[in-house]
């Protein structure tokens, strides 16, 4: 049977562990997104981009990224995300507080890592969504952003080994919804997939809300906007359409002023 949801997902940030000196260095934060929605909505996406590049004055030729955008058209940009037919879900991962950080600086180590928590929580958004009426079987269609040179067989293979765990690992990937095959997880540019400019903008605005500027300011309104559209499950966002990493990252975030706008949102 076909799907049931449509995926899409990106991130913001760097996978890099070389902190020091702002411009010269590996961001703190990484985040990847995923945007989901039904298979029927797919063409909402699709002309929500097209609405919002209209409103925006750019050319058709012209991608919406979000990170070129001026601070209003963001708020544009993503207020029209908030109300549309999808749900949102993002990992932040704070690099500086990885206690072995030695063993994600293997190329694409962490963004493996990071893209199973992703999907965990995907599956089970998509698992408890799925209904009667609903066409397709209940998985779901993954579409990532292309990362240049990176192997998604290679990421396939990954959540095939995840798949056959026994427990060690304690995956909780439900997957009767995500499906470690070419047929459902693929990589595409947005200059040829629309929808996926939507996960850059999430993904962006999460990014901007954690990870500070020069002068030690956040930016966290993108953030808070898109609120409605964050996966929760009775009234949590955390550990649903949010996740901080590493797990014991929780104390030090809620000392550091420069997050507090974010958490006192969605806790």
């Amino acid at each position: 049977m076909n799907a049931t949801f449509t995926v899409y997902i990106d991130e913001s940030g760097d996978e890099g562990f070389s902190f020091g000196k702002f411009g010269e260095a590996s961001s703190d934060w990484f985040v990847i997104s995923a945007v989901i929605a039904r298979v029927e909505q797919d063409l909402e996406i699709v002309k929500l981009v097209n609405r919002v590049r209209v409103q925006l004055g750019k050319p058709s030729n012209k991608l919406l990224h979000f990170r070129d955008l001026k601070h209003e058209q963001r708020i544009f940009y993503v207020s029209e995300i908030a109300k549309a037919e999808l749900r949102t879900v993002s990992i932040l991962l704070h690099k500086p507080s990885l206690k072995e950080p030695e063993k994600f600086q293997e190329r694409y180590h962490l963004y493996f890592y990071a893209t199973r928590y992703l999907l965990e929580r995907v599956s089970w958004y998509c698992r408890d969504h799925h209904n009667a009426r609903d066409s397709g079987d209940g998985s779901a269609d993954i579409m990532f952003s292309n990362r240049s040179g990176m192997s998604y067989e290679d990421l396939r293979e990954y959540l095939n080994i995840l798949k056959e765990d026994t427990g060690l690992f304690d995956v909780r990937i439900d997957w009767s919804i995500i499906k470690p095959h070419p047929d459902h997880i693929k990589a595409c540019n947005p200059g040829k997939q629309r929808g996926l400019l939507i996960p850059d903008a999430v993904a962006g605005s999460f990014f901007y809300a954690v990870q500070k500027t020069q002068y030690g300011f956040t930016e966290d309104r993108y953030a808070k906007i898109l609120k409605p559209v964050v996966y929760h499950r009775q009234g949590r966002y955390f550990g649903y359409g949010l996740k901080l990493w590493p797990r014991d990252i929780d104390e030090t975030l809620k000392s550091d002023q420069s997050l507090y706008g974010l958490l006192s949102e969605y806790q």
